[in-house]
C-alpha cells in the first residue's frame, strides 16, 4: 500500500480555521469554519459585514487556506487598500496564488459585464478555493425567483459546497427576496447576526451567534468587536452585553 508524502496536503475534513494570535475571535466562534458549509452574515448598511468578512478572509490566509473573494462594493485595488488600512496584509497572499480576488468594477473602477452568481458559481477559481467569500452576496441574488426556483438555487449552492468547499455570504435584508433570505438562512449552518447599539455616545457592535453547526471549538452566543487602524479586529468585553 502506498504512503502518502509527508509534505501532500492533508485533507480538511473538519473546516478550516480563522486563528489570528492578535484576536480572541476563532477562540469565541468555533475555531473553524466547517467544511461544506454555508455561512451567513447579516447586517444592515453601516453594520459591519465587509469588516467581519475581511477578518475571516485574513484569519483564513495566515491558516494557508484558498480563498476566493467577490466583492461588489470596491475594486480590486480598493479591496486591498482596505484590508491593510487595518492591518491585513494580504498582497503576498494574492501573489502566491492562495488569495484571489474578483470585483463587480474591475481593478480600478472599470465595470465588469454579466458579472453575476451564475458566472461565479461557474468560475473555474471556485474549483480551486477552499473558501468563497461573497460581499456583498445579497447584490448577486437573483429576485422574483418562483418557489420551485428558490429550492433549485439552493440545491445548486449546496453542491457546489458539497464537494469540499465552504461559501461566506454577507446580506444586506433590504438586497435580497425575503423568501430566499429565509431559505439561506434555514439552510446554513452558521449564521451570523449584527447587531449595534448607542451607549453613552458610543457605538457598541456585537456579533450574534445565531447558528453554528458542528463548531471545533467553545462558542460564546454573543462577541463584543470594534476595527482599530493599523490593528485590526478587536474582541471588545465592553461592548458584550
Amino acid at each position: 500500500m502506498t504512503q502518502p508524502r509527508e509534505d501532500a496536503p492533508k485533507p480538511v475534513e473538519d473546516g478550516f480555521p480563522f486563528i489570528l494570535e492578535q484576536d480572541s475571535l476563532a477562540n469565541s466562534m468555533g475555531l473553524k469554519i466547517p467544511n461544506r458549509s454555508l455561512m451567513l452574515i447579516q447586517g444592515s448598511v453601516g453594520g459591519g459585514k465587509s469588516l467581519i468578512s475581511q477578518r475571516m478572509i485574513y484569519g483564513l490566509l495566515e491558516n494557508d487556506c484558498k480563498v476566493l473573494v467577490i466583492t461588489t462594493e470596491l475594486t480590486t485595488r480598493g479591496w486591498v487598500e482596505q484590508m491593510e488600512s487595518i492591518g491585513y496584509y494580504v498582497t503576498e497572499h494574492i501573489s502566491s496564488g492562495r488569495c484571489i480576488v474578483f470585483s463587480r468594477y474591475g481593478i480600478i473602477a472599470d465595470t465588469v459585464p454579466g458579472a453575476g452568481l451564475n458566472e461565479i458559481l461557474e468560475s473555474p477559481a471556485w474549483n480551486e478555493a477552499d473558501v468563497i467569500v461573497l460581499d456583498t452576496g445579497s447584490s448577486l441574488m437573483p429576485k422574483g425567483l418562483e418557489e420551485a426556483g428558490l429550492v433549485q438555487l439552493m440545491q445548486r449552492l449546496r453542491k457546489k459546497v458539497a464537494v469540499g468547499h465552504s461559501l461566506i455570504m454577507t446580506a444586506d435584508p433590504v438586497e435580497i427576496d425575503d423568501r430566499l433570505l429565509h431559505l439561506f438562512r434555514a439552510s446554513s449552518e452558521v449564521v451570523i447576526d449584527l447587531a449595534t447599539q448607542l451607549i453613552g455616545g458610543e457605538m457598541k457592535r456585537n456579533l450574534l451567534i445565531t447558528r453554528f453547526l458542528r463548531a471545533a471549538g467553545p462558542l460564546q452566543s454573543t462577541v463584543g468587536w470594534r476595527v482599530e487602524p493599523g490593528m485590526g479586529f478587536i474582541v471588545d468585553i465592553t461592548a458584550v452585553s
